[in-house]
């Protein structure tokens, strides 16, 4: 085998193609590397789809053991999926070496083709779970027209929509986590009456005791977010601000693993829902710098593929985050020193055995 054979290097190497080079146009020099450094944002998404596919495998089992191999591939996938997008952010520093002057040279040649074409990026926000419906502009992502996307890519950008995506099935296997089994809690010594299990019972007494006087609404956020219980004086506004994408059990047994990760059997547990908040953080990241380029390259002109450019981006940036619901579960922690004391049997369960 010969290196250069392996790799596919005549294609790789041979794929760029600036049109300002064509006969009859005035050569730009950075359309080289305009069009090397979208090339390799296409080739580090394929790889992020490519580990998307092994973990949402795993967490379409109907079963997962947090004790195989299973759960520490997926954090070990996800972790390397937050090493590309950090790569992936430094790269726009690259492409920052060109000015808007530079651009210019070559911009109208590329009308209408745009970023937002990118069939990968769309599969990747797509398999993470971010909705059409909870999309800036959606009516953007649906549309074969001058700017749009082809009918093929449409098409396979609406069947992946239509599938389950990861966030689906980690709430699915959040939902399933057996750790509130009555066999478990039988020797909890609960300090306070409710309607809820009694571990909730207590955290909530205890969470609603830590609430300072200009912080005491949260509680009934905590109501609302996990146990679906509004406040008589909530607006349907304020309720259809607090709705989470995440169902109340599965956000109860987020907030419980996030509580008690010092347990050997959550440890893993814990750093696959903090993986999954850092990606999201990074890909509003990536999407601020971008948008930041955009700003300096074209000030607030209308984007290649007719979008409104940067006024797009930007509402992309505030509205298209996918787990919100798991980086906002910090409003409702304790001190740890306050924790409720679990009961044996369970501790038992969140240890390794011998």
């Amino acid at each position: 085998m010969y290196y250069g054979t392996y790799l596919g290097l005549d294609k790789v190497l041979n794929a760029q193609h600036p049109v300002s080079f064509e006969a009859g146009n005035e050569p730009a020099h950075d359309e080289m590397l305009f069009i090397i450094i979208h090339q390799a944002y296409e080739l580090w998404f394929k790889q992020i789809l490519f580990e998307l596919d092994y973990i949402t495998g795993v967490f379409s089992k109907e079963k997962i053991n947090d004790n195989a191999e299973d759960m520490n591939l997926v954090r070990h996938r996800l972790r390397r999926i937050i090493q590309i997008l950090q790569l992936l952010n430094k790269q726009v520093e690259i492409l920052d070496t060109m000015t808007p002057l530079d651009f210019l040279e070559f911009r109208n040649l590329l009308t209408p083709s745009s970023g937002f074409q990118s069939k990968q990026f769309r599969l990747l926000e797509a398999r993470l779970g971010l909705e059409i419906d909870h999309r800036h502009h959606k009516d953007y992502y649906k549309r074969t027209n001058e700017g749009g996307f082809t009918r093929e890519d449409y098409q396979h950008i609406t069947a992946i929509e239509e599938g389950h995506n990861l966030l689906e099935l980690v709430n699915r296997w959040l939902e399933r986590i057996p750790f509130f089994r009555e066999d478990f809690w039988t020797g909890y010594k609960a300090t306070t009456a409710g309607k809820h299990h009694p571990f909730w019972n207590d955290y909530r007494a205890v969470y609603e005791a830590g609430l300072t006087e200009r912080e005491k609404n949260k509680i009934h956020d905590f109501d609302l977010v996990f146990f679906e219980q509004r406040a008589a004086h909530y607006t349907d506004e304020q309720a259809t601000a607090m709705k989470t994408l995440f169902s109340p059990a599965a956000l109860r047994s987020a907030l419980f693993i996030m509580l008690y990760r010092d347990f050997p059997l959550f440890q893993t547990s814990y750093q696959v829902l903090d993986a999954l908040i850092e990606i999201d953080h990074l890909m509003s990241s990536w999407r601020h710098k971008h948008l930041v380029m955009v700003r300096r390259m074209i000030g607030m002109r209308v984007g290649t593929g007719n979008t409104s450019g940067a006024g797009y981006l930007e509402g992309a940036m505030s509205k298209h985050f996918v787990y919100r619901d798991l980086s906002g579960l910090s409003t409702y922690l304790i001190e740890r020193k306050k924790l409720p004391a679990l009961p044996d049997a369970l501790i038992r369960n969140l240890g390794f055995q011998l």
